[in-house]
């Protein structure tokens, strides 16, 4: 389509008669087959994503560390080589620029990994707050390919053909390593965003190409098969993974969206952090839930959630859970009504619909099970 950019991969996608969509200024494949056949071999077996469109952004100089701790509400300053973080990366009213990934490269280089549509405006902000912070800031994005391959399946594929510091039955869940795979130098992360156990694999653009090919004929005795944005979808949002702009966005915070886990307000400083503590004093007053539709539809992002007639509330993100088989959704209640079993309803298309309000998540994720 005019004007959208495109990955590397491609060409790939045509080849194997992928549904293109835009997404987040990408042409992206949505799907192959079809979302829950996709869906179903990542939970099952193991799948592999293009994710290439996702940003990111080199820090590096003698406050790399200082200035990454500066920037976003988990705390960088505690992490050594080899690790990775989650962490929201807030405004200084609270509200959230996006959610991103922190690696620790070294105690000069961090790597921010943002997400795709929010790449520019995310690199736009680090530029202008680097302040009197002795680093340099470049946004790298276009310089990398990046695959996911994900599924109970992925380390014993992956580890036949990956030659490192050690094989990856030993890499640790949120670690990252360097090596080859399939010959070819890469940076490999166990991390993802489905909540299966697998891994995130960087190499350089000029490279990924033969790195998809390779996964997808290496992988054949482990009945890999790609996956599109669809099926990524589905999989985070059963196990209530966030999407900026639907469930956090300038207009959320991370305490009211359940990210507290990785808010450090004891650090001594940090964008947002006197909002946010003013915040958790006052207490929020809503918070992002689950939602059961029994029948009736599915929620959609902004649809109104009512309590008698009376709104209390929206939806963030609705879908149908191929592997629960059931309709859930997620969305902000004020807190009054944000208890599990309480019985709201959902606006679908100008008819109330009932829902119950569940916990977080619908679906317990595996990643990060394994003890190593």
């Amino acid at each position: 389509m005019e004007g959208l950019k495109r990955t590397p991969l491609y060409g790939e996608h045509i080849k194997l008669g992928a549904k293109m969509v835009p997404f987040g200024g990408w042409d992206m494949s949505i799907q192959y087959t079809s979302i829950i056949e996709e869906h179903a071999n990542v939970r099952e077996k193991v799948g592999i994503f293009d994710v290439s469109h996702m940003g990111e952004i080199e820090v590096k100089g003698p406050d790399a560390v200082a200035f990454a701790d500066y920037l976003v509400t988990n705390s960088v300053k505690d992490m050594k080589t080899g690790k990775v973080k989650y962490t929201p990366m807030c405004y200084p009213d609270g509200g959230e620029v996006d959610d991103l990934f922190v690696y620790m490269m070294a105690d000069d280089f961090i790597l921010l990994v943002v997400n795709a549509s929010n790449y520019e405006k995310d690199l736009d902000w680090v530029l202008k707050n680097k302040g009197s912070f002795n680093v340099s800031i470049e946004g790298k994005s276009f310089d990398y390919g990046e695959v996911a391959i994900q599924g109970p399946k992925a380390e014993t594929f992956l580890n036949g053909h990956f030659e490192g510091n050690k094989p990856l039955s030993e890499l640790g869940y949120f670690k990252w390593t360097d090596g080859k795979l399939f010959g070819l130098n890469v940076m490999l992360s166990r991390t993802g965003y489905t909540g299966e156990d697998g891994f995130e694999i960087y190499t350089s653009k000029d490279d990924i190409v033969d790195l998809w090919r390779a996964a997808l004929e290496k992988g054949k005795a482990y009945e890999i098969k790609p996956a599109g944005l669809g099926a990524r979808d589905t999989l985070r949002f059963e196990v209530a993974y966030w999407l900026y702009g639907d469930d956090i966005c300038e207009t959320t915070n991370p305490l009211e969206a359940g990210q507290s886990f990785a808010v450090k307000l004891n650090k001594a400083d940090f964008i947002g952090r006197n909002s946010l503590l003013e915040i958790q004093k006052n207490g929020i007053h809503r918070k992002l839930v689950g939602l059961l539709i029994p029948e009736g539809g599915i929620p959609r992002h902004e649809m109104e959630i009512l309590k008698d007639k009376k709104r209390v509330g929206y939806i963030t993100s609705g879908n149908y859970s191929p592997t629960l088989k059931k309709v859930f959704a997620m969305g902000y209640v004020e807190l009054a009504y944000a208890e599990p079993k309480n019985l709201v309803q959902v606006l679908i298309r100008n008819r109330e619909v009932g829902a119950e309000i569940v916990p977080l998540p619908f679906l317990e994720p595996r990643a990060g099970k394994k003890k190593v």
